[in-house]
């Protein structure tokens, strides 16, 4: 078994993809902390009962794991998730960042409150946790996290600058903790999952061609994100580190990162209208367009 002997933390995991990803981990060895507010979509309410009900699928497969109901947002709950987890589980090798909510609003009607309170937990959240295992990790020689980005963040949605800017700031910030931890031989990779859940199950269809798109979405289940989650979180995964990988069905995608593919260089130095007239012009036949996620994955899942 891949995790034999592990301890792996994993956000959100009362239901959809941190659920499949937490029995998944239970399945390959791993002693499993499972977080989850119970909250409603957009962040409201709690409710105890989906994080007890994944503990006691793990229980029943003859697994351990303890059920965690604090908030990611906080940096205190966070700590103190974690310091739960090495108390009660004998240590923490893994965290799997997969909390989340949506406000999904068009750009000019969005609130600093449906702003915040997707950043908040996505990124925020992120921080909080990863920050909170950094410790034992560097300590231990050793670590791995695993953290959910989107297509939203790395190519583009409708209405969902909140969601877009949280899940492409989390890519940044996976980069610099492997970048910065990576002496201390700890890991630090993004998968962005396609899978159909209860937070995708939510986004208002407008139009045949997006109700095509959630009749494609309905077929990826979560349960086909969980293994290349839990093969991250391996030792088999040892040179693999500062990644973005999708997860869409069948289908492994590593995504490219941003580098410089064009430039352009004057001797006599740019002025406003040298680049309006120049730089402008010779770019713009790879200018990229204004396309949203959709878009680019718009074959059926294999």
């Amino acid at each position: 078994m891949m995790l034999q002997g592990k301890v792996v933390l994993v956000t959100g995991a009362g239901r959809g993809v941190g659920r499949a990803i937490a029995i998944e981990a239970a399945r390959e060895g791993a002693a499993v902390a499972v977080n989850d507010l119970g909250v409603a979509l957009d962040g409201q309410g709690q409710d105890a009962g989906p994080a007890q009900e994944v503990v006691r699928e793990i229980e029943a497969m003859g697994g351990r794991a303890i059920a965690l109901t604090k908030s990611v947002a906080s940096w205190n709950d966070a700590h103190e998730m974690i310091e739960e987890t090495v108390d009660r589980l004998g240590g923490i090798d893994a965290v799997v960042n997969n909390a989340g909510n949506l406000r999904d609003v068009i750009f000019h009607k969005m609130t600093e409150d449906d702003f915040h309170a997707v950043i908040n937990v996505h990124l925020v959240g992120t921080f909080n946790m990863s920050r909170a295992a950094a410790t034992h990790f560097k300590n231990q020689n050793g670590g791995a996290f695993v953290h959910m980005t989107s297509t939203s963040g790395l190519i583009g949605n409708f209405g969902q600058a909140n969601y877009s800017a949280a899940k492409l700031g989390i890519v940044g910030l996976s980069k610099s903790i492997a970048l910065d931890m990576q002496r201390f031989g700890v890991r630090s990779n993004c998968i962005a999952p396609f899978a159909w859940t209860r937070m995708v199950s939510s986004i208002p269809i407008t139009g045949v061609e997006q109700a095509q798109r959630v009749e494609r979405l309905k077929q990826l289940v979560p349960e086909k994100v969980a293994p290349c989650a839990v093969a991250l979180l391996s030792d088999a995964a040892a040179g693999v580190n500062g990644q973005i990988f999708g997860v869409r069905n069948n289908e492994i995608f590593l995504f490219s990162q941003n580098r410089p593919f064009k430039t352009a260089h004057t001797s006599d130095g740019w002025t406003p209208a040298s680049i309006a007239e120049r730089v402008f012009a010779q770019f713009q036949h790879d200018f990229y367009p204004l396309l949203r996620s959709g878009d680019i994955f718009c074959w059926d899942p294999v």
